[in-house]
């Protein structure tokens, strides 16, 4: 995989795939912070980086926390059309987003309530609308908590 593929640790707990890098990626390889990738980038990522928090955060409330400090020791954001083998979960943000991973074979099923939620728990596949609060609102994220936590996802 491209170094420019991935941003984040090794293992993390849960990758989300964009179709789309932020600028300064390089830099933010060598050094993986929120701050960093915020202060280079439009308040687009900010959305998508705090969207990124309040689904990965071991605890709900502490997200702003996870953020600013340990966002990018647990989670990743991957670019490529391709599952990093590394990651413990996959979350495919946006539905042209998932048209590029045309080879993947899931049985993914709606969230109840939630069909533009689907989670696949055998795959440890998640798949959402695209991350920004229009379509992931604080409701549909603690939907999302509750589907993971009952998959044990905050375990790990």
């Amino acid at each position: 995989m491209p170094k420019d593929s991935r941003l984040g640790p090794d293992f993390p707990r849960v990758t989300l795939y964009l179709p789309h890098r932020p600028r300064g990626l390089i830099q933010l390889i060598e050094n993986p912070n929120a701050h960093a990738l915020l202060s280079l980038n439009s308040n687009h990522w900010r959305k998508i980086v705090t969207l990124l928090a309040k689904i990965a955060s071991p605890v709900a409330d502490g997200w702003r926390q996870f953020r600013d400090q340990d966002l990018f020791r647990d989670t990743a954001l991957g670019f490529s059309p391709e599952l990093d083998e590394g990651s413990h979960w996959h979350w495919i943000g946006g539905k042209e987003n998932l048209q590029r991973f045309g080879h993947l074979h899931h049985d993914a099923q709606p969230l109840v309530d939630q069909s533009e939620v689907l989670i696949d728990p055998d795959k440890r596949l998640l798949l959402t609308p695209y991350p920004d609060y229009r379509q992931l609102s604080n409701t549909m994220v603690d939907r999302i908590r509750v589907a993971l936590e009952s998959k044990g996802f905050y375990d790990t």
